[in-house]
């Protein structure tokens, strides 16, 4: 299983005990060698010493999908932490830190998911290969251009990761000099848009370089051509999205030279010009990935199933089946044993029911969907719920017991909620609830009727009820997409049996929603345009099994013809990403881009009553959290012991 991290990742415990990182800016790679000659020379006497470095370069990389560093995962509004839990067979296997940001504890002197210092570590690191790399006697000029342009990658990378957080930033085009004074240390943040153009160039830079795909799996996750290009894409999108393109809102954040870190007087065409970009951008990539034979994932037919359980591997292995052909770019840098935890400890124990085994470390079932997000999916037709005819005047939390029709999402004659009735295929790939059946923890897949599979009973007294302070369920739901269908428990007493992948950076269908959001920006839904607008969206709705656009809102709307405006589209699309890429660590980000994050928190987060036994007292919407979002937070404030370093920093507002 693990064969299939790369080598990248292998390499990077030997360099660390090598190779010590830059702490602050004067300090050396201090680790000698035998031959007394300083770390940095001897680093690139050969091949086989350089490659280690470009390891050290990757090693910075962010762990999106590792509960105690991805700030995505549990820092925003899509998933919910069981409050209080402290026992180490739980808060130690799976860190809440990253929960605090969710809860709006975040403060300049505590700052949680702050890798502002290690990302420019790795900014040096970087720079230290540039640098150095063509003294390496033994390597050709194809492959110094190669690891060069893989560094201009990283290098990119930490700055964007940076910039979503922070916002301006200082830029680093080549790292000061070890014997750099006090003053030229203390730099300055730089405009937002000098920022992006900067990211952006060196991807730019990066791109002829690369090889188009990995030519191995032992390279996976390796920085290629198409990943480059992707990444591109997204840091178009997010340059010339709200938050960033001409925020009016940041208008007081201005240094102490006087200078404006946030336009505020673009023209209405400047602004559109980061829109039409980032379209090129995207096409770029799609065309890219077209190329490497990179295309929507379908299940593989590795059992024999019927139609609608082939649909629910396929919606849930486009996240979480290793390195399927839908994945760009998975990160194998990400924790694999908080990845794994996570799996072992978040999930219930869907076999508890039906076999009693248990596990001491599995199936605590401490993490929920708020509510909102079960709202959120889409219905049968493709649509809201509040703009499904279908679904007008329907009280979603009355009771109905599941039927014939349901009987592979829902398990026939247990009373549920009519709000789990008749919704998208995503939803049930996406989602466990009391009531629902969840394929998976079994031993054969071939030819399964609605009785042979799993269904969760999580209210009082049913077989995953709530069973202690550290265990759920916390709101009712599961996220049910994170966890693939080969887990299992073997047997009584033995663990939750889990089945690693890498973490979904960017898929395709990201890059189709990306493009058709840029499309829209720059032109509207009815410009040059809109045919591939629609065409990008529309695969990614046919595949997730509902009928197209323009179908779902002329026939099963309230409001028909609502893609034809700029803000109803936009809406649409915004709603398409939310629910094609749940989980998946993007929601947090895009509500943000898309200065949509103040709404959606004060929705607050709401559950049903799980202590409850009786369906008619269960299925009542409780307040489980009020949820903060001011203005500030936004962007993440730099840390105070960093301000008080370099005064030439001003801090971000509110903070």
């Amino acid at each position: 299983m693990m064969k299939r991290i790369d080598t990248i990742k292998k390499l990077k415990w030997t360099v660390m005990a090598l190779f010590i990182g830059l702490t602050a800016c004067n300090d050396y790679l201090n680790v000698v060698p035998n031959d007394g000659l300083a770390t940095i020379e001897s680093a690139f006497n050969l091949r086989s010493t350089a490659i280690r470095y470009l390891g050290t370069c990757y090693s910075y990389m962010t762990e999106e999908g590792a509960a105690g560093s991805d700030p995505a995962l549990l820092g925003g509004d899509e998933l919910w932490d069981l409050v209080g839990r402290v026992v180490s067979n739980t808060s130690a296997r799976v860190p809440n830190s990253m929960f605090q940001i969710a809860r709006g504890l975040q403060s300049a002197s505590t700052v949680y998911a702050n890798d502002w210092a290690a990302m420019y570590q790795g900014i040096r690191c970087c720079d230290i290969l540039l640098d150095n790399i063509d003294r390496v006697p033994d390597m050709e000029e194809w492959e110094k251009r190669q690891w060069k342009a893989e560094v201009k990658f990283l290098k990119a990378y930490y700055h964007f990761n940076l910039i979503r957080k922070w916002g301006p930033i200082p830029i680093i085009r080549k790292s000061l000099p070890i014997d750099a004074d006090v003053e030229e240390v203390r730099v300055y943040r730089d405009p937002i848009d000098d920022c992006f153009d900067f990211v952006l160039e060196l991807l730019d830079e990066a791109i002829p370089d690369l090889p188009l795909t990995n030519p191995s799996v032992d390279e996976y996750g390796r920085v290629n051509q198409l990943i480059a290009a992707s990444l591109k894409a997204r840091v178009a999108v997010y340059a010339a999205s709200p938050l960033f393109n001409n925020n009016t809102d940041q208008a007081p954040l201005v240094d102490s030279r006087g200078v404006q870190l946030f336009a505020q007087n673009k023209s209405e065409e400047e602004q559109l010009k980061r829109w039409q970009d980032a379209m090129v951008a995207c096409k770029k990539a799609i065309d890219l990935s077209h190329e490497a034979n990179v295309k929507l994932y379908q299940y593989d037919n590795e059992y024999r199933v019927n139609d609608t359980l082939f649909l629910d591997f396929t919606l849930r292995g486009m996240m979480c089946e290793r390195w399927n052909e839908e994945i760009i770019w998975g990160n194998t840098q990400s924790n694999a044993t908080q990845l794994l935890m996570w799996q072992q400890l978040t999930t219930p124990n869907i076999q508890y029911k039906y076999t009693s085994w248990t596990h001491s470390l599995s199936c605590y079932a401490f993490i929920g969907v708020p509510l909102k997000i079960a709202e959120q999916f889409y219905t049968r037709n493709g649509l809201p719920l509040n703009f499904d005819r279908d679904r007008q005047g329907v009280d979603e939390l009355a009771l109905r017991d599941g039927d014939e029709a349901h009987a592979y999402y829902i398990e026939q004659g247990y009373t549920t909620a009519q709000l789990n009735f008749d919704r998208e295929p995503r939803f049930y790939a996406s989602l466990g609830f009391d009531g629902g059946k969840w394929v998976g923890a079994l031993a054969n897949y071939n030819d399964l009727k609605p009785s042979d599979i799993y269904s969760v009973e999580n209210r009082m007294g049913k077989a995953l009820a709530k069973s202690s302070s550290e265990s759920g369920p916390v709101t009712g739901y599961y996220p049910k997409k994170m966890y693939p269908y080969r887990n299992r428990i073997g047997a009584n007493g033995s663990p939750l049996s889990t089945y690693w992948y890498p973490w979904p950076m960017i898929r395709l269908a990201d890059l189709y929603l990306l493009y058709a959001e840029a499309i829209n920006e720059a032109e509207g839904p009815n410009g040059a345009h809109s045919a591939e607008m629609f065409q990008y969206i529309d695969a990614v709705r046919t595949r997730a099994g509902i009928p197209d656009v323009k179908t779902a809102w002329d026939q099963y709307s309230t409001s028909p013809g609502r893609y034809n405006t700029k803000a109803g589209m936009r809406d649409i699309i915004h709603k398409e990403r939310l629910n094609e890429l749940a989980f998946e660590s993007q929601r947090f980000w895009d509500l943000r881009r898309w200065k949509e994050a103040n709404t959606e928190y004060a929705k607050n987060i709401y559950g049903f009553r799980v202590l409850s036994v009786t369906p008619e007292d269960y299925y009542k919407k409780m307040l489980i959290a009020e949820q903060p979002f001011a203005q500030k937070n936004y962007f993440w404030p730099i840390q105070t012991a960093t301000l008080e370093r370099n005064p030439n920093l001003v801090q971000n507002l509110g903070w």
